[in-house]
């Protein structure tokens, strides 16, 4: 294993990773980089096919909606058959809302509860039974610093109730499948500039906040993505069951 080449012979499969500035496409070009064939998923096949592409001609794109079982089943055994395997899941897609706790109604928490935490059930259980066959696996699920601070930032309390959902059931997927050698942990970004929260900081709360950031700086999308290419990796190969904090020191734990 070459130090530029941590994912030679891997296949990553990446869900929510069209966006064109999102963390999902950076840590497939990362994957990429690294020598890993990458399956994009997303809502709209032109978009991922598109993404893909961007990756090289090794690289495929598909459509799939994370809170519908059966099209995560179904674009998973479509990968196994044009990919042979699957080494890596990063269960990245989601979506978030600014709500406060007193006006989030029944629509506005089933969505977000759906696409961020229904959708890495249905992923992973889709995923799982390929990775016990070839007994080995590496799933990386996308959290939130909100889950652990409560949020404060832009998601409203749902977001944070979703992204702790996605703690405690990586935490439990890795108890249950540790024997099969496949590893689940988490990354929990602070706050990252992407499209997702593009122009809904004013000047004023960023300085607010990088007050609280040791490093003293917003987080770019790399920064997750090189978590990801870790827990990816095989230098991760006894971690299990962890989150990683990648939110430059703001919720260092006492």
């Amino acid at each position: 294993m070459s130090e530029t080449h941590l994912l030679d012979g891997k296949v990553a499969v990446i869900s929510g990773a069209a966006s064109p500035r999102g963390i999902g496409l950076a840590t497939a070009r990362m994957f990429a980089r690294h020598g890993a064939r990458v399956a994009i998923l997303d809502l709209n096949e032109a978009d991922a096919s598109a993404a893909a592409a961007s990756l090289g001609a090794a690289h495929r794109g598909y459509a799939c909606d994370v809170t519908d079982r059966d099209a995560c089943q179904a674009t998973i055994e479509r990968i196994v058959r044009e990919f042979d395997r699957i080494d890596v899941l990063v269960n990245n897609a989601g979506i978030t809302q600014p709500a406060k706790l007193l006006d989030i109604d029944a629509a506005g928490w089933d969505r977000i509860l759906d696409v961020n935490l229904r959708g890495v059930l249905y992923l992973s259980q889709a995923v799982l039974p390929q990775m016990k066959k070839q007994r080995s696996g590496s799933i990386a699920c996308m959290s939130s610093v909100s889950a652990q601070r409560g949020g404060g930032i832009l998601g409203g309390p749902h977001y944070s109730a979703a992204k702790a959902g996605v703690l405690g059931l990586a935490k439990a997927m890795a108890r249950e499948f540790g024997i099969d050698g496949i590893r689940v942990n988490c990354v929990t970004p602070g706050l990252i500039q992407t499209d997702i929260n593009a122009g809904k900081i004013s000047d004023e709360k960023r300085a607010e906040i990088l007050t609280g950031i040791p490093l003293n700086r917003l987080g770019g999308v790399d920064d997750v993505a090189g978590a990801f290419l870790f827990l990816a990796s095989d230098l991760s190969s006894y971690i299990t069951g962890a989150v990683i904090d990648v939110n430059g020191g703001m919720l260092i734990h006492g």
